[in-house]
């Protein structure tokens, strides 16, 4: 079956052309009747917690009713919870109560999203009712997790260590001697006899090291391994797909999957066939590499650091997220998920390649959590993720655990979002039974702080939707270098900020800081950029720009940033060393590249260019990040939007369907009028409200190309810019 995401991008595509023609400029994009009044199909959805209590048909039809009917939902996602949930999670009556659902939905028009898991985090197909076992666990073992194990045996000159290899505790995946003072690492297995290691160290003192690769208690699925992850979902979304087919691309439009991650297993995550893998990448055995995930081992630790982790996080990536996404994509829904502690700057130990796990979802996601999580300062990860691999949606759970806030604050996490990229927000949470909210708020009729708001900020949300959810092209200026490989070069396991933080705070990180700057201080967009896709999609053409060549997505930047940028690809530098010398602005922060991520024979390269660059002037290196410094190197740059007055608007700019689509948002704590400037000469601009309505002709003038018009916004609140022709108005 095709994917639906295909065919409406491909829609949409030869809407982009099309609208490129003369001839059918003047046609509206938008009409303003369904602005004022979306259609059930741009409504959002909320998680709706089956929680803790036995289900039954009457009060289960009459809140999803209510949810549409009152709170003006567009569905639901059911999201089976808590230790008395009944009835028994995929048993016939579970399934006879989800189809019920699904009937209902239809009959309003709404839609579903399969919710992938009893509880969170995904992978284990929750505990039986009885004996407490997980599904997935009992059906499939040896399908889990795994966990790579170390053990240190020291080795004095001229004594002999024998060491029991025996399979049983686990495949050995590598057994080593590690020099501590020299960091020379020797293999050992050719001492391996008869699955006994007999060896002595000649003349200095050695450690061996055994890695072992063994089943974890974690009943997850292995999320590294594909085969593991296809049976999970044949098990799980193929039972849904078995009973409701004629649901899938029609009331279920998509598969969530909740909070995966790699801290499990003490954050060591591994699995068996990872050498295999390895080799399989890069052409030879990684046996003396193993030392480096832990200790430095000379000269040789980056690339052993960046080779290894870089592999793990592409067997994460697609054994977990690419399995999902096929599936769905071959059963006409989209995907989409988020992972657990998406705010943790290291991401190695956790998503391994917070970017590379959007590559293969239609909506890569994030989580916007209660608990001093700062998810703000990665939706920008997220969403460039979307941007880098063509995906033109991106969603957003929202609210969990964020307690009774006021509803202002609903607003103003809602626009600081979709500012920043989100398309799509999934309202954490309504509650089967609302006297037992776990993680509130509890966002329905029943909680008398929202009951009276929720109707008007959910049909604000689906305006935005009906604006922004669409595919088009996202216009950026600044390219900002997304600094993984430094991030794997400074990892090592077991690190002192513990499994939950990520492990080893990676010297100098400020990605997240100069996002903050560029969006929330100076008012400038910007997509991060992946290094597999700098040295694959991105092409350098004259003026020095930096060209995103996807399909749908094509974006263009004359500013590129790398933010503490220790460890770089060769290949990537090369192409930023190409861009400065056709004249593109490139600015280094905190940190400048040293090594290569790729080959050591390439380090020296990378020192040569970045001086050669800095000596003349190609690139400015800023040694402390702020607003001052950071617009200080953007001296004589002008963006795409840009503002006059004591102040920015967070903003985004996407060009759909051929044409220019602003939105405009306060998320600062003070009322601002300010004087935009947009790129390009437009005529008759018009301003809409997402939260009224309401539309307002804007009086604006140009000036040198650009045009101007004067916009005062109250905290919280956001406008949409278009030219009035993109709105057809009501008869």
């Amino acid at each position: 079956m095709k994917s639906v995401m295909f065919r409406i991008s491909l829609l949409w595509l030869l809407l982009e052309v099309l609208c490129s023609c003369d001839c059918v400029r003047g046609r509206a994009l938008y009409s303003m009747e369904e602005f004022e009044s979306p259609a059930m199909k741009w409504r959002p959805i909320p998680l709706w917690f089956w929680n803790d209590a036995r289900v039954t048909e009457q009060d289960m039809e009459y809140q999803l009713r209510s949810m549409i009917e009152k709170d003006l939902y567009g569905g639901c996602a059911i999201l089976p919870f808590g230790p008395g949930f009944g009835p028994e999670y995929l048993s016939e009556e579970y399934f006879r109560l989800y189809g019920k659902a699904i009937s209902i939905a239809e009959s309003y028009g709404a839609r579903m999203s399969l919710y992938d898991e009893y509880g969170f985090p995904s992978g284990s197909m929750g505990a039986k009712h009885g004996d407490g076992k997980a599904r997935f666990a009992e059906k499939h073992p040896g399908m889990t997790l795994k966990r790579l194990d170390k053990d240190e045996y020291h080795c004095a000159p001229g004594d002999t260590v024998r060491i029991d290899l025996s399979e049983a505790q686990g495949r050995i995946m590598a057994v080593t001697a590690y020099d501590r003072r020299s960091g020379e690492v020797t293999d050992l297995r050719d001492c391996i006899h008869e699955r006994v290691l007999s060896w002595a160290p000649a003349d200095t003192a050695e450690t061996v090291m055994v890695f072992r690769c063994v089943t974890d208690s974690d009943p997850n699925v292995d999320y590294l391994s594909a085969e593991a992850v296809s049976c999970f979902v044949q098990d799980t979304h193929g039972a849904y797909f078995e009973r409701f087919p004629e649901a899938f691309g029609n009331v279920i439009e998509s598969t969530f999957f909740d909070e995966p991650t790699m801290y499990r297993c003490s954050g060591r995550v591994w699995t068996d066939n990872f050498n295999e893998k390895f080799i399989e990448r890069y052409g030879f055995e990684p046996d003396c590499l193993y030392p480096a995930l832990w200790y430095d081992i000379g000269e040789g630790t980056t690339l052993a650091r960046c080779r290894m982790y870089s592999l793990r996080s592409q067997l994460y990536a697609e054994g977990f997220m690419k399995t999902i996404g096929d599936w769905s994509r071959a059963h006409g829904i989209e995907s989409t998920g988020h992972q657990d502690q998406e705010e943790i700057l290291n991401t190695t130990s956790l998503s391994g390649d917070l970017m590379l796990c959007g590559k293969y979802m239609t909506m890569p996601g994030i989580d916007k959590i209660g608990g001093d999580r700062p998810a703000e300062n990665f939706y920008k990860v997220v969403s460039s993720s979307a941007r880098n691999w063509d995906h033109p949606y991106v969603m957003s759970e929202t609210f969990g655990a964020m307690g009774n806030i006021p509803v202002d604050s609903l607003y103003l996490t809602a626009v600081e979002q979709y500012t920043k990229g989100i398309t799509d927000l999934i309202c954490h949470a309504v509650w089967y039974d609302d006297s037992n909210v776990t993680f509130p708020p509890e966002l329905s009729w029943r909680n008398p702080l929202y009951r009276d708001s929720l109707p008007a900020f959910n049909t604000f949300l689906a305006r935005l939707r009906y604006i922004l959810a669409r595919p088009g092209r996202h216009v950026a200026d600044v390219a900002v270098l997304y600094p993984v490989q430094t991030q794997y070069a400074g990892h090592y396991m077991d690190g002192p900020l513990g499994r939950f933080a990520g492990g080893v705070a990676v010297e100098g990180s400020d990605y997240d800081r100069l996002s903050a700057i560029l969006t929330d201080s100076l008012g400038i967009d910007f997509t991060y950029i992946h290094p597999e896709v700098l040295n694959g999609r991105c092409s350098v053409v004259n003026g020095g720009r930096i060209v995103l060549d996807n399909d749908i997505d094509r974006e263009s930047y004359s500013v590129i940033i790398l933010p503490a940028v220790r460890v770089i690809d060769i290949d990537n530098l090369r192409k930023i060393d190409k861009a400065a010398r056709r004249g593109a602005k490139v600015i280094f922060t905190t940190l400048l590249p040293e090594q290569s991520a790729t080959d050591e024979a390439t380090d020296a390269e990378v020192a040569d260019k970045v001086e050669s660059m800095l000596r003349s002037g190609r690139a400015s290196y800023l040694p402390e990040l702020s607003p001052a410094t950071i617009s200080g190197a953007l001296d004589g740059f002008v963006p795409d939007v840009s503002f006059d007055g004591p102040g920015v608007f967070n903003n985004i700019h996407k060009v759909i369907g051929g044409r220019d689509v602003y939105y405009l948002g306060n998320i600062g704590g003070d009322s601002l009028t300010l004087t935009v400037s947009l790129r390009g000469a437009f005529k008759s601009l018009c301003a809409l409200d997402p939260r009224t309505g309401a539309r307002t002709a804007l009086r604006s003038g140009c000036h040198r190309g650009r045009t101007v018009f004067e916009l005062t916004l109250e905290p919280s609140h956001s406008r949409i810019i278009l030219a009035e022709d993109c709105l057809a108005r009501p008869e």
